[in-house]
């Protein structure tokens, strides 16, 4: 790679339900310059969102030339992650439920406004092509990624190249079934692993325990006795911290967990099973009954080729891997 091209940049996007994350990355993925984080404002609507997505790009913009004194012109492109259904070839978001989306064209909004061309991937694809590519899953043919923060995305990369499927859905793991009666989902389905594991879902779950009985959890004291304000992170700190009430409920998000993996692992046959976003933040609480679970479910061949670990990339993984993913269209 000569200096010149050493000198030149690609802009991740990564968009969430509850921050907006970009950086910008050389083509060779061996430094990363000007990462911004800011709020979605999802209540903004997608207008607003699009506004905040600009903002953070020339920021990350401006600090890179200021890093490294290139040009605007050493900028080549943008890649954009964003929650899905997609249509990645015309560049619309087809639904996004945690942003309340339908039918936005969100590639065009931002490269007509940015002055740079732009491609859409699904944020939990770019996820787990950055961590195939620089993170966890780095030298694996065969890896699936689950992203776990205000929604559960997943993402697939077979022979070392991502799979969309035959309309651009593939990967949705969030989105699959774990029980046919179960909590109903923003995406209007019942039962969705993302209705129990996320998050949101997560806090729902503690919330409805402690309205029960409130007397033998730390959580209540941790957020003033308002239990509007718990949070998953609310419910892993107690558990760290000995709360059996929240242990048993960071248990039970691992047995969900597992058992989604287990049919990922049937399915699929993977090298890596790479796990990002706040869930990590359980450790080994989480972690062990996870593996358990899929132990218990999966089939024996399956789970030894297999490695199950969390993702090395905290808050840039969507980044780098939106950054792949325009290189590779570029390149196609």
């Amino acid at each position: 790679m000569t200096a010149a091209t050493a000198q030149e940049f690609i802009i991740g996007v990564d968009l969430g339900g509850t921050n907006i994350v970009t950086g910008a990355l050389t083509p060779d993925g061996a430094r990363t310059c000007g990462v911004r984080s800011v709020p979605t404002d999802v209540a903004s609507g997608a207008e607003g969102v699009v506004d905040h997505i600009v903002g953070a790009i020339e920021a990350t913009i401006a600090a890179t030339m200021e890093e490294t004194g290139v040009g605007r012109d050493a900028f080549r492109g943008v890649g954009i992650g964003a929650p899905g259904p997609l249509d990645r070839e015309r560049g619309i978001v087809i639904v996004a439920p945690n942003l309340g989306w339908r039918n936005f064209p969100l590639r065009d909004r931002v490269q007509d406004r940015v002055k740079l061309p732009a491609t859409l991937d699904n944020d939990a694809n770019c996820a787990t092509l950055g961590e195939w590519w620089l993170g966890a899953a780095r030298g694996a043919r065969h890896v699936i990624g689950l992203t776990i923060g205000t929604g559960i995305g997943g993402g697939l990369v077979i022979d070392g190249r991502l799979f969309h499927g035959a309309s651009d859905v593939a990967g949705e793991i969030g989105h699959t079934t774990i029980d046919m009666d179960g909590r109903h989902c923003k995406c209007g389905n019942y039962g969705c692993l993302e209705a129990y594991a996320s998050g949101p879902a997560i806090a729902t779950r503690a919330r409805e325990v402690l309205d029960r009985d409130s007397t033998a959890s730390l959580m209540p004291a941790m957020v003033g006795g308002d239990l509007t304000r718990l949070t998953a992170q609310t419910v892993y700190d107690a558990a760290k911290a000995g709360d059996r009430v929240a242990d048993e409920i960071v248990r039970d998000t691992a047995r969900y967990l597992g058992a989604a993996v287990a049919n990922l692992l049937n399915i699929f046959n993977p090298d890596v099973v790479v796990i990002a976003g706040g869930v990590t933040l359980a450790g080994e609480r989480l972690f062990g009954p996870l593996q358990a679970e899929v132990r218990r479910r999966a089939f024996a061949p399956a789970v030894d080729a297999a490695r199950i670990v969390p993702g090395i990339l905290p808050g840039t993984a969507g980044v780098v891997g939106a950054a792949k993913a325009y290189l590779e269209r570029e390149y196609k």
